[in-house]
């Protein structure tokens, strides 16, 4: 796999680490603290409810426009036995269809991010062409081809009329049960007061009940909960439901700072946003609200989808380190020919939780390239937290060959399946340079670092070291399984193109 830079193979020791912790997305702090529990209750009810509420519109659309019929046709004696045993033959063949569609519309989607009935409507019309199209392809014999039409129109009416009365009455019920966003706000002064003002005014979704504010100086008509660098306490203390961050008063280091933090503590942020285009392009709008707010989500923390990484890492690893057992023997060979020392070099990074761990590599540069790291500082290429250069001295002849390739990182393997690293991921970063490091980077540290990742295939080379940081947080940001396929596999054509590493 490519890698981020010709590190030193240097043996010196790390600062002391963060409190021991591991990969956020394997953790279950998140997923058991206590916002995320009533959340999942409250999105389960009413996802639950709203399937039920649309089968029931459904049918009686369906039922309706059967019964239309009948007297369209002049039969006003109507079988309402036949009826129903019409409407069943097709209910159990729609009803599925329509919550498969209805999902991928996001009308199960939360309150305040739920589409209307215009969404309805062009839902039940795709309905409609699938049900068609099944009919024609199996010679369906219709017996009027009016009936999909009227049932679209009157089962859009009598879905929206339910949902309508459910939004109503569940808003009616949370209200009167007390139930509250809790919310935290960020900033400062008259920016508070106006975010305070504008978000009381919000019709949409549970109302707000300001827990107080963080900030410099108090604000009118919010308790002061302490300053901006008391915030991991005062979440502790408080637990609020959501964090909403007025950006305008903050650089986007803290904003980065101030998200890390409560993503820590399982709580949801929210940005009022001014100019933070990192954040706010990966940020999801929420609509309904008296202010315009994007909601940032953590990293994905949901176990299954762990699960699943945590396999993928394991399956294939023992399938690379089994079917490229031969070219392991040909390299420790060729490294034992060319040069005195080890085949392998226990090189050690950071990893996650700020921890040291030893990556495992073949060996690419001459015996006691360490002890020149420092002399060499001044030829120092990178900016930041990296040392490279083009044209290192200690780097052997078959160690030269191993970089341009990446196959020195292949005995990375081993570290992926002892769970000191994933398949993908940030970078794990030599000491020396880990030292260098802002608090604003060290969020990558969150998750297990990578054999390979974002940095690889996107010219890493003619890219500052805050511009590969901002590379981490998308791919914190917009972890899926599918997102690291996508970038194993764009990271072969990388390594043969050679793109970006020396």
């Amino acid at each position: 796999m490519s890698k981020a830079a010709p590190p030193a193979e240097s043996q010196h020791h790390a600062p002391a680490p963060s409190p021991s912790r591991g990969d956020v997305r394997a953790s279950r702090l998140y997923l058991l603290s206590r916002g995320p529990i009533l959340t999942l209750v409250r999105r389960t009810l009413s996802v639950v409810a709203l399937v039920v509420l649309d089968v029931v519109g459904l049918a009686l659309g369906i039922y309706l426009a059967l019964v239309l019929r009948q007297v369209v046709y002049g039969e006003l004696d109507i079988f309402w036995n036949l009826l129903w045993r019409q409407e069943r033959e097709w209910l159990q063949f729609v009803a599925p269809i329509t919550i498969l569609v209805f999902a991928q519309a996001g009308l199960y989607r939360r309150r305040e991010r739920r589409p209307g009935a215009g969404r309805i409507l062009a839902s039940l019309i795709v309905v409609a062409l699938v049900v068609l199209a099944f009919g024609i392809g199996t010679e369906y014999h219709f017996t009027t081809s009016g009936l999909i039409p009227t049932s679209v129109v009157v089962s859009a009416l009598t879905i929206g009329l339910l949902r309508a009365a459910y939004e109503s009455i569940s808003a009616e019920l949370m209200r009167a049960a007390g139930i509250r966003r809790r919310v935290v706000l960020v900033g400062e002064g008259e920016t508070l007061v106006r975010l305070r003002r504008s978000l009381a005014a919000t019709r949409g979704g549970l109302a707000y009940e300001f827990v107080g504010a963080v900030a410099r100086e108090g604000a009118p008509g919010l308790r002061l909960l302490g300053g901006r660098e008391e915030l991991p306490l005062v979440l502790e203390q408080v637990r609020p439901d959501e964090v909403i961050l007025a950006e305008a008063d903050f650089d986007e280091r803290t904003v980065l700072e101030v998200v890390e933090q409560a993503h820590r503590k399982g709580i949801k942020v929210r940005l009022a946003p001014a100019t933070t285009e990192l954040l706010v392009q990966r940020g999801e709008y929420v609509p309904g609200e008296g202010a315009p707010l994007f909601e940032l989500r953590p990293p994905v923390l949901t176990g299954w989808d762990w699960a699943v990484k945590r396999t993928f890492d394991l399956v294939v690893g023992v399938l690379v380190a089994v079917l490229l057992l031969p070219l392991w023997l040909l390299i420790a060979l060729a490294i034992k020919l060319d040069s005195r020392g080890p085949v392998f070099y226990v090189d050690r990074r950071i990893g996650v939780g700020e921890r040291e761990f030893g990556m495992l590599k073949f060996r690419t540069m001459m015996a006691g390239a360490a002890e020149t790291q420092a002399d060499l500082e001044q030829a120092n290429e990178a900016g930041g937290a990296l040392f490279k250069i083009r044209d290192d001295p200690r780097v052997t002849r078959v160690g030269r060959v191993l970089r341009r390739l990446s196959l020195d990182e292949i005995p990375q393997i081993v570290n992926v399946l002892r769970r000191e690293m994933s398949l993908v991921g940030p970078r794990p970063l030599p000491l020396r340079d880990y030292r260098l490091l802002e608090d604003w980077h060290r969020a990558r540290y969150a998750v297990l670092p990578g054999m390979t990742g974002l940095w690889q295939i996107s010219g890493r080379s003619g890219l500052t070291f805050d511009d590969l940081v901002r590379l981490d947080f998308t791919y914190l940001e917009n972890w899926s399984i599918w997102l690291d396929v996508t970038i194993i596999a764009r990271t072969i054509p990388a390594v043969i193109t050679r793109r970006g590493a020396y």
